[in-house]
């Protein structure tokens, strides 16, 4: 059994690292909350914004003349993998990792074993993860969440995108948490390029434009806003995904510390205990020994 000092140690251990992972489960909710915020107001502008350009493109020709339509055989793939910087976010990270390996195993294959497959990491364990596995890492935005922000995700898009048109890479494919909520995260595998024209057939059929100045300007125009804002949207979805997993698993932890800190209250009083009766029976056998002297 364990001495006395040891539990006690133990306890204020376990009581200093309550205090921590609580104080983490506020800061998490307060970050929650502005992430939360801001991809609640990103969804329908995204959702609407590809819903145009899927059911423009649909509709007319102009759209298979920009360079980021174009279906090519798929020889060479970009991931482009969203993670975070830190961790103590339960299985957040790992989650998102073991996904993408799921992912090159199961559809690109083929194109990993001649060396094709290369990963793009949004987020500083993506990064660490994928370099230990040895992959060709496509540039460093492992940064991206220090300062979350359009252009910082707007300067990797347009990365994968210029790539993408020179023919570097046949397809882009993001990797990311959606949120759902504080305690749901859903790994989503979104295509990036090429530009998809499908549109579900009632929209396509109900829809109506009047283009001004001109058809082929608005659409060149838009397709690549599209592709930024699809990037944009998947890390701040991860974003918001990222401080659910950290509020959880820092819930999750000081309920963890207080059934310990209740074992350890136990072990300390029990080894207390053991401890004044050895005492007691010293001080009798003594007196005894007195007694009988």
């Amino acid at each position: 059994m364990a001495s006395l000092k040891e539990v006690r140690n133990r306890i204020n251990s376990v009581n200093s690292t309550m205090q921590i992972t609580k104080a983490m489960k506020m800061v998490a909710a307060a970050k929650l909350r502005r992430a939360q915020d801001a991809i609640i107001q990103m969804r329908p502008y995204a959702n609407k914004l590809n819903e145009l350009i899927a059911t423009v493109s649909a509709n007319t020709e102009v759209g298979a003349q920009s360079p980021y339509t174009t279906v090519r055989s798929v020889e060479k793939v970009l991931l482009i993998v969203v993670t975070s910087d830190r961790g103590l976010c339960g299985a957040f990270n790992s989650n998102i990792i073991k996904a993408t390996q799921a992912l090159i195993n199961d559809k690109y294959a083929s194109q990993a074993k001649a060396g094709n497959v290369s990963i793009k990491a949004l987020g500083k364990k993506g990064l660490e993860a994928f370099n230990k596995r040895g992959f060709d890492v496509n540039g460093n935005h492992s940064e991206i969440f220090l300062n979350l922000s359009f252009s910082a995700a707007r300067d990797a898009a347009e990365e994968a995108m210029e790539d993408f048109a020179n023919g570097q890479y046949d397809e882009v494919v993001l990797v990311f948490n959606e949120f759902k909520n504080v305690a749901t995260q859903i790994i989503r595998t979104e295509t990036m390029l090429p530009l998809s024209a499908e549109v579900e057939e009632e929209s396509a059929n109900n829809t109506d434009y009047i283009f001004e100045p001109s058809e082929e300007e608005i659409i060149l125009d838009l397709m690549p806003k599209a592709i930024k804002m699809h990037l944009y949207k998947a890390v701040l979805e991860s974003n918001a995904s990222e401080h659910g997993a950290r509020m959880t698993a820092m819930d999750k932890a000081t309920d963890n510390g207080g059934e310990l800190l209740k074992d350890l209250k136990i072990q300390y009083n029990r080894s207390r205990q053991a401890a004044i009766t050895t005492e007691i029976l010293e001080i009798v056998g003594g007196a005894e020994a007195l007694k009988d002297s």
